[in-house]
């Protein structure tokens, strides 16, 4: 970071003294992809043309990591935004590097003294989506722009209503749930459903009492309800749908960390994703179909167009996604 300041403070130095007839509205990037000099911060962020450059600095952590509008102050020392012209042409080296080319040279530099930056954060799904029917957050998409933009350049200042700088897109790993074994368990006492691999599970908590019954369903008829439906008088939440990635592997028994009234602390819980209410025939339904052998029941249990939720970001689940087969034993 204490580079990026150097060499920003090292080039308005260099700043040149001709305006010539340039003006904002000849400043055009917008068919320029951005990028970042350094991807795991994005304290500064850039786009080239053969001779141009546009270049915003900011602190790290100040992209959304969800969908999300933030707005920062241009104050020329946490956030500035500059835009160069070169005398020759320029590459990444000219606004990363710490010592950057001796050439080409700064022949023009405009630099920000006020205005606000508006940044839109939006998620970038995978294209074309995958066919079972579930989504995957591959990075986000950061539109920024300036509003009320002042720049401070050879001559008088000159305001700017609305500078659009464009779309910087960051990548996430996209969570996808899956599992290898679609045996679920069933916590009788705590009302759980839950499947895992070695370090990921999704878990139905609350479970609706009359959803796991040892009684045959219909052929075509299973037995239904909804994540997050509320009954009763104070009302009760039961049917609540956790997604959760851990940062070291469940320990075995696994049942032995689900099957409890308190759940244990290690391993510690990553990153948690919350099932979204169901809404009646359309979304978030839980379907049971239950089939028996002797007094061994078998309860299939799917999760119908279900979406999970982290702040403002959303998944779907696949369209008919198998939670798993629980096994009873009837007395």
């Amino acid at each position: 970071m204490k580079k990026y300041v150097s060499l920003l403070f090292f080039a308005f130095l260099l700043n040149g003294c001709d305006d010539g007839d340039l003006t904002v509205e000849t400043i055009d990037f917008k068919d320029v992809t951005a990028t970042s000099c350094d991807p795991t911060t994005n304290t500064l962020i850039y786009k080239l043309k053969p001779q141009e450059a546009i270049i915003l600095q900011m602190p790290a952590g100040k992209l959304a990591t969800q969908p999300d509008t933030l707005t920062y102050t241009l104050d020329n020392s946490n956030y500035r935004f500059f835009y160069r012209t070169y005398d020759g042409v320029i590459t990444k080296s000219n606004i990363c590097d710490a010592i950057p080319p001796a050439t080409p040279n700064i022949n023009q530099e405009w630099y920000a003294i006020g205005g606000e930056m508006e940044i839109i954060t939006s998620p970038i799904y995978k294209t074309p989506p995958p066919s079972d029917g579930h989504t995957e957050i591959e990075g986000y998409n950061h539109n920024i722009t300036f509003n009320g933009i002042t720049f401070s350049k050879p001559g008088p200042t000159q305001v700017e209503d609305n500078f659009v700088f464009g779309d910087f897109k960051t990548t996430v790993t996209p969570v996808v749930v899956a599992f290898t074994d679609e045996v679920a368990k069933y916590c009788d006492v705590q009302k759980k459903v839950y499947n895992n691999n070695l370090s990921n599970s999704l878990v139905i908590e609350n479970l609706d009492k009359d959803l796991i019954k040892d009684e045959d369903t219909p052929i075509g008829q299973p037995r239904k309800s909804l994540i997050n439906i509320s009954s009763g008088s104070p009302a009760v939440i039961s049917n609540n749908v956790y997604y959760r990635t851990y940062n070291n592997n469940l320990p075995e028994p696994v049942r032995d960390y689900y099957c409890t009234n308190t759940t244990p602390t290690s391993p510690t819980v990553k990153e948690t994703w919350i099932g979204v209410t169901g809404k009646e025939n359309v979304s978030g339904i839980i379907e049971v179909t239950t089939t028996h052998t002797l007094q061994v029941y078998k309860h299939k249990i799917i999760l119908r167009n279900a979406s999970m939720k982290q702040g403002n970001s959303t998944f779907k689940l696949a369209t008919e996604f198998v939670l798993g087969t629980v096994t009873t034993i009837k007395p």
